[in-house]
Order: structure tokens, then sequence, then C-alpha cells
């Protein structure tokens, strides 16, 4: 927004014109399409120039549906709902909740007045409006007062306005006062009005936090269970008038009720006891008469019980201050003066009191002192009897011009006008002119200057410079766009319209009272009263549900409408009026917004006839409930399961009607009866009535053994018995299977698993290998042969042998630890400073000897184990042999 020194006198109510200037956006520079600019191909130039559209096209969209959402979004929080139920719970739950706030607020008061709440109704009506949308409103931007914003409220009106608001309306109000009225621009501090009740503040009071009512908490937070802007503590506010005593409810809007503590308190007049009172309403009268002497010193009060006694109502004959005269009086007013001059005669002896009626002596004569001749030059002493002749001396009094002096002879009377000639300079000091110097001279130049409403021109002839304030009325449109502002024409900002306007609801039974301005954006509040719109379908009467903003919800009773071609009635909800989606019109390019679907209420027809009617299908099969609409025989969609001409299967056909022309099928499946146990084929000859005849086709199936292929008579293989069956799958071959022992199975071919029993001879061994006997493989796993001495004499030979092999390795390994041990022995026996090559040549006789000394050891311990082995073998072959 715009400074007030800025704003050349516009207002609030400034032209539509200069709106839509400061709101328009700013234009950005056109892209020069220069097709060879910069070695840029058109090609890409067009498809730069199409992103860039396509941008700008999603931007506008994105930013005109955030403006649908802020335009659509809720400004508090009681939203109608279409449902009556769920709109009945929720204003309950309000008003229950809403109910505990304010019973929790004003607790602390009724406890002092036992429950007496009429105190409270001005205050009550401050918290209520709190909770009631749109009741508060900010005069100064006419927008709603939330209970999460922060907030200043006048301490003179209680009015509750937006904090930043107020900073800017203190800020500007400050300003224009200071420049129309300061000399000095901005270095008096003005003090700045209430929008709504002109109540003055000091600068310093300009608020700069946001406070809660009581004024002790800063920022207070939100509370759902406290009043919106109050922190919850005790006001303890100063109650007026000033008792001594202060506020018992909680932090709160509004003013502070009235005190309910009890005093002791007498009556007006005081001659009653003291008796306990209601500190707001202590003054109480005992209706006893006043007795008291009233001014007049004549008579006595004669009204009950009162505080200050009021003037003598009685009449009286009294005497003016000279005694001349006698009236018939007020006691109240005994002093009082006639109209006749006093008369009497003065000090001097020769002239008389001129003073009208009056006290006390009279003033001394006026011709007594000493006097001078007109001009005042002259001064003599003469009897108050004589005239003082004039001087003769010339007068030299000032004119009335202020720069001249009279030129004629003493005398009395005052002096002629100046008729000089002096060159005279007009009053706004453009023109000079030779004129008369008691006349004043003003040029017909028009002021070009504007006035302090900084709108209109001063336009006065001859101005000096002091422009009178703008005589014109404002006129200009207020917030509230219904009415103009009535002011004088001035400068900056107009007051916020101090009218207010009932917004009601539907039935007009409920009122609330909203500022102006505020009806078009202010919900209609809620009605408790029913609706009483007509109905808009076809019954008489609508259902009962609340009064409520808008068009009345569709109606939900049943149609009860006659259909045509049954007796029935149409169940559906009225359908009367049902919002159809309209058919969209084709965009005629990407610059073009699709808009949202439309809707219109259309009156839909009934539908068909829903009524279920039982009715049997075409087979018989089931009687099922079928729609009106659709009533006659039916297919149930199963098969027909009539029997057919072969007597053997049932007609497959979905259910259907039978008549002449529509016949069950012929059947055309061959045969399917059950054939004799085991035969695994089908009957050659098509579906027929009675048994099938011999089946003739061979079986080829495996021997038991599964080696060789029989072919047998299908005949003779299911009219067989078991035993039989056996012989003819059998290859009379020797069975091939493996016993569990290893050997071949001896029997004939057969089934099953072979028999266990195995009767050839295998041979057994000692555990030295030394012994070996023969057994029947059956019995083998039952049969042990036992070592006997000879076997561990030879035991004990191979171990001995094994143990002297093992010591001579042994011997072998320590004696070349030993030599090994001696050469290191003696290499260190030897030291001494030796030579460069002598020292290499022994270190690579040391090398060469540790090489040697390590591949005998490696053929040692190979050769060694070996040589033990091939004794162990040819000792073990002389003991067996």
């Amino acid at each position: 927004m715009e400074p007030a020194w800025r704003q050349q006198g516009r207002g609030r109510g400034r032209s539509q014109e200069a709106q839509g200037e400061r709101s328009r956006p700013p234009q950005k520079e056109k892209p020069q399409l220069a097709g060879g600019v910069g070695g840029r191909p058109d090609r890409q130039l067009g498809v730069s120039v199409q992103s860039k559209f396509e941008e700008i096209r999603k931007s506008n969209q994105a930013a005109a549906q955030r403006l649908v959402e802020i335009s659509s979004s809720s400004d508090d929080e009681d939203d109608y709902d279409d449902d009556d139920e769920e709109v009945e719970v929720k204003v309950a739950n309000k008003d229950g909740k809403r109910g505990k706030i304010l019973a929790s607020t004003f607790t602390t008061y009724t406890d002092q007045t036992g429950g007496d709440a009429t105190g409270l109704v001005r205050t009550g009506q401050y918290v209520s409006d709190l909770f009631q949308s749109g009741a508060l409103t900010c005069l100064i931007c006419i927008g709603s007062v939330k209970r999460t914003q922060a907030v200043w409220s006048c301490s003179s009106c209680f009015s509750l306005f937006h904090l930043p608001c107020i900073q800017k309306w203190a800020r500007d109000s400050a300003f224009l006062v200071s420049s129309i009225t300061d000399e000095d621009f901005g270095q008096k501090l003005h003090p700045w009005p209430c929008p709504k009740c002109r109540a003055e503040y000091p600068p310093s009071a300009t608020p700069n936090r946001y406070m809660c009512y009581c004024g002790k908490l800063q920022d207070p937070p939100a509370d759902p269970w406290l009043a919106p802007h109050s922190c919850g503590s005790v006001c303890q506010k100063e109650l007026k008038p000033t008792c001594g005593h202060t506020c018992l409810l909680l932090c709160h809007p509004g003013p502070c009720p009235p005190c309910p503590k009890m005093v002791s308190v007498s009556c007006l007049c005081g001659k009653a006891k003291p008796l306990p009172r209601r500190c707001s309403n202590k003054a109480w009268s005992c209706q006893q008469t006043c007795s008291k002497l009233l001014p007049c010193k004549q008579h006595t009060c004669t009204e009950p019980c009162h505080k200050e006694c009021s003037p003598c109502p009685r009449v009286s004959i009294q005497r003016c201050v000279c005694g001349r005269e006698e009236a018939e009086r007020s006691c109240s007013s005994p002093r009082w003066t006639c109209p006749q001059v006093c008369g009497s005669l003065l000090s001097c002896g020769n002239h008389t009191c001129e003073v009208l009626c009056h006290d006390g002596a009279c003033p001394p004569c006026p011709r007594s002192v000493s006097r001078s001749c007109p001009c005042s030059k002259t001064k003599s002493s003469l009897p108050c009897t004589e005239e003082v002749a004039p001087c003769g001396d010339t007068c030299d009094r000032p004119l009335s011009c202020g720069k001249h002096t009279c030129s004629m002879r003493c005398h009395r009377g005052s002096c002629e006008t100046c008729r000089q000639e002096v060159e005279k300079e007009c009053r706004c000091g453009k023109y000079r002119k030779l004129m008369s110097c008691h006349k004043e001279y003003l040029c017909d130049s028009k002021c070009p200057k504007t006035r302090g409403c900084q709108r209109h021109q001063c336009r006065r002839k001859c101005c000096p410079g002091n422009c009178p304030p703008c005589d014109q009325s404002c006129g200009r449109s207020l917030g509230c766009r219904n009415h103009k502002c009535p002011s004088g024409c001035h400068q900056g900002s107009c007051y916020p319209c101090p009218e207010s306007v009932e917004v009601t609801c539907s039935c007009g039974s409920t009122v609330l009272s909203v500022p102006c301005g505020r009806e078009r954006s202010t919900r209609p509040p809620r009605c408790k009263e029913t609706c009483r719109q007509p109905p808009s379908c076809h019954h008489p009467s609508r259902e009962t549900h609340r009064c409520h903003p808008g068009p009345c919800p569709p109606c939900r009773l049943p149609c009860l409408l006659p259909l045509p071609r049954c007796s029935h009635t149409c169940p559906l909800p009225c359908h009367d009026q049902v919002l159809v989606k309209s058919q969209q019109v084709p965009l005629a390019g990407p610059w073009e917004q699709p808009s949202k679907p439309a809707f219109v209420q259309k009156a839909l027809p009934c539908a068909p006839c829903q009524v279920p009617i039982p009715t049997a299908c075409f087979g018989e099969h089931e009687v099922s409930p079928v729609p009106c609409h659709r009533q006659g025989r039916f297919s149930c969609k199963r098969p027909c399961g009539r029997p057919l001409t072969c007597g053997n299967h049932d007609c497959r056909q979905e259910c259907h009607l039978v008549t002449d022309g529509n016949k069950c099928d012929v059947c055309d499946e061959g045969c399917s009866k059950p054939r004799p146990p085991g035969c695994p084929h089908t009957c050659s000859r098509p579906c027929h009535p009675g048994n099938c005849p011999t089946c003739s086709q061979m079986i080829r199936q495996r021997c038991h053994c599964k080696i060789s292929m029989l072919y047998v008579e299908c005949t003779k293989l299911t009219s067989a018995d078991q035993q039989l069956k056996v012989k003819l799958g059998s290859c009379n071959n020797q069975c091939p299977k493996e016993l569990s022992c290893g050997h071949r199975c001896k029997q004939v071919c057969h089934p099953g698993v072979c028999a266990e029993k195995c009767q050839q001879k295998v041979k057994l061994r000692c555990p030295c290998k030394r012994i070996k006997r023969e057994f029947l493989c059956a019995l083998s796993d039952q049969c042990v042969v036992q070592c006997d001495d000879a076997c561990r004499d030879q035991q004990r030979k191979i171990s001995k042998v094994k143990e002297a092999e093992q010591r001579a390795a042994q011997e072998e390994e320590e004696k070349k630890l030993q030599e090994e041990l001696e050469a290191f022995e003696k290499r260190q026996q030897r030291g001494g400073r030796r030579s460069k090559r002598r020292g290499r040549r022994e270190e690579g006789e040391d090398e060469a000897g540790g090489g040697r000394r390590r591949w005998w050891r490696c053929v040692a311990l190979v050769l060694v184990p070996l040589g033990g082995a091939l004794l162990s073998v040819a000792a073990y072959y002389l003991l067996t042999s």
C-alpha cells in the first residue's frame, strides 16, 4: 500500500481505474523472434516459444487454482453439512463446548453472586460474539478476526482490530495530522483515534505487541477450551466505578461486570444502620424523610432518604438587591436584581448613580477625576459640572488604518476614515496599485494551490497562501462499498463505515448484526427453526429439517408414482430434480483453460419396476423371483436334463422351451456304458440301449520282470482268476533281480519281491585273513571266524618288526641333530676377524654342506618307511606260506 503522503487524496473510495492500474502485474518484455539472430534455427525458436507459453499457462492455472482455494476456504470452523442429522450433532457439540467455555469463564463471578448472572449480560455478549461466525470484524480491513491472529482491543469501545491494521492506522493518523497542522513537519507528537469510537490515544500507546485482554500474557496461545485471545487467568482489572476491588472473571473481552462483592454500608442519609449490600449496588435508601435544612435557611427537605438535597422547590416573596421591588420567586434563587436605575445622588452632589439595581454604596462620580481634551494632549482639573473644551491643536490620533494620524483639529467624537493615496499590494502579493489607504486591494487572480484535502484547488480570489479547509463533502465510497463518506473532504483514508447490517437466515427468524460491507462474506446465522421453503418436487411437503442457507437438499422421500404397465409404485428416492453432468464444450486451443464440469437439474424418469414375481423356468428346474418389468418364463442357464432317445444320456442344452419345432437334440456320443473290470477299451458301437458285445482286442503288457513284451487276449485277462493272471503275465525265464546279498534270484519270472533266503555258499576269513571257511549266504550274517594262537603269534612278530624300524629311524634323526650341533659349536669357537673372501667361502661351503644334508635327510625320510613296509610284507608272506 502507498504511504498516505503519496495517495493524493485517494482513500478507500479511489476509482476502479486506479485500483486496476495498481493491481495489474508488470508486463514482461516480449522476446525478439528474429529468425537468424545468433545462428539459432527457426525450429528451436518455435520450441522455446512454445515452452515459455506452456510455463506461463501453467503458472496462470496454478494462481487461479490458489485463488479459488482461498476464496472457497472457510474463515471459521462451522461449515454447513448437507445431512441434517450430522448438522444437529455438530451444532449440539459446538453449543455444548461453547457453554462449557462460557461457564468456566464466569464461574468465579457466579460463585460470588450465588449463581446470579444478570450483571454478565453485556460481557457475555462480547464473549459469545467470539464464537459466532462473522460476528467479529476488523473495521479497518473489513476482514474476519480469527482466533489465531494477533489482535488489539480498544479500552473504550472494546472493539477488536488486527494488530498490523491498528498499527498502520495509528501511524497514518498521526502522519496526516502532523502534515496538516505542524509547521515543522513531524516534530510534534499527535494522538491517534480509535477507528470506531474516536477515543484518542497518545503515541506511546501505539500497540506493538500482541497481548491478552487483561494484558498479563504476551502472544497468548490458541487454546480450544478458552475464549480466543485469552490467557485463561483471572482478569484482576480495577472495576469502574472505582471501588477498590478487581474483576474476578477469567481473562475476557468487553467491559468488566459490576462488582459482585458484599460490603456493609449505611443508607444515603446516614440515619439507618449499615446493611450488607452488593458493592456494585451499595447505594440504598431507608425511605425516611431527610429533614435537612435547605440553603434557603427557611425550609427543610421533605424528600425520602437521598444523597444530596435538591434546591428548595417552594415559592416565597423576596425583595430585590436594592430593596425597591418585591416578587414571588423560588426559594432556591433568593438574590435577584430589578431593571430600575439606582438614581441615588453621588458624592459630588450634582449627578445621580446610573448603575442598575445594586447593593452597597454607589461608585464615585466619573467626572470628578482629572480629565483631558478629546485629543488627550491637554489635561485640566475642572468641576464635574463643567465640560473640557478642545485644545485647538492637531488631533494626531491614529486612524483605523494603523499607519496614519488624524490631521483635523482636536475634536469630539471618532476620527474620519483615512483618505491618503498610497501604493498598496494585493493580498496574494502579485500586483500593486495606487489607491486610498482605507480601501483593501484584492486582485482577480485565483489561487492554484491544493487545499488540505489534496484533492481540490483553492480557487479563492487573491489568496494570501493560508488556504481555508475544503468546504466540499468527501463523497468517496467507504470500505463497505455501500455508503459514501459523509465527512468533509479530507486527506488519507476515510473512517470505517459506522453503519451495521443485519444478516438473516433463510426464514428470517435469526438475525446477526455485522458491520456494513461484511454482509456479502458473512454466512447466515444458524437457525433452529424448521425450513419453510415449499417443495420443488411432486410431494406435498418436504422432509422436516432445519433452516439453512442456499437451496434445500435433494428430496429423499420415496417417489411413489404409479409405474406404467403394472400396479406397483416407484420405491426409489425422489428424482424430480437430479444433478446431471452437462456436455463439455471442446477447447478451441491450448490457450483456453478447461472449465469445471457443469451440472444441470433434470427430472429423470422412473426406473423399471423391480418388484419380484415368482416365475418357473422353461425346464421347471426352479422358481425364482423375476423383476416385474421382465415378467415371463426364463432360462435358468442350467442343463436341460430331459432324457434322450438312447436312454443313457440327458439333454445338455441350456434350459429351453420344448415345442414341436424346438425339441431336444439326438444323442451323437459314443457308448459310455461301464466295461468289464480290467478292460481298458471302449465299446466300438455308438450309444445304444442294452449290453455291449464281448471285447476282442489284444492287450500289450510287460512281464513281471519288465524285460519281455507279452500279448494277451482282453477277454482271457479280464475273466481269469488271480493265479491265472500271474501265469499269463510271466515270461517263464529266470528272474534277473539281485538279492540284498548281491546274488541273482534263482526263481522263474514272478511278481512282487524276491525271496531273501539265498542258498549259494560264501567264504569267510578271520580278522587277520589267515583262516578261511565256507557257509550258506543266508546264514553268513550269523557266522564269525575267530583267530587262533598261530594268528596271535604272527601278529606279535609283525609288531616287533615295526618297533625296531621306528627305533632305527629315531636314532638316525638324533645322530643328524648331533652333527649339526657340533658344526655350529665349531663355527662359534673359531671367532676372530676373517677375511672377506674366506668368510664368503666358508659361508658357501656351509650352504653347500647344508644343502647336501637336507637332501640326505629327505632321502632317509622316504627310504626308511619304504624299507620297513617291504620287510613287513615279506614277513607276512613267509608266515602265511
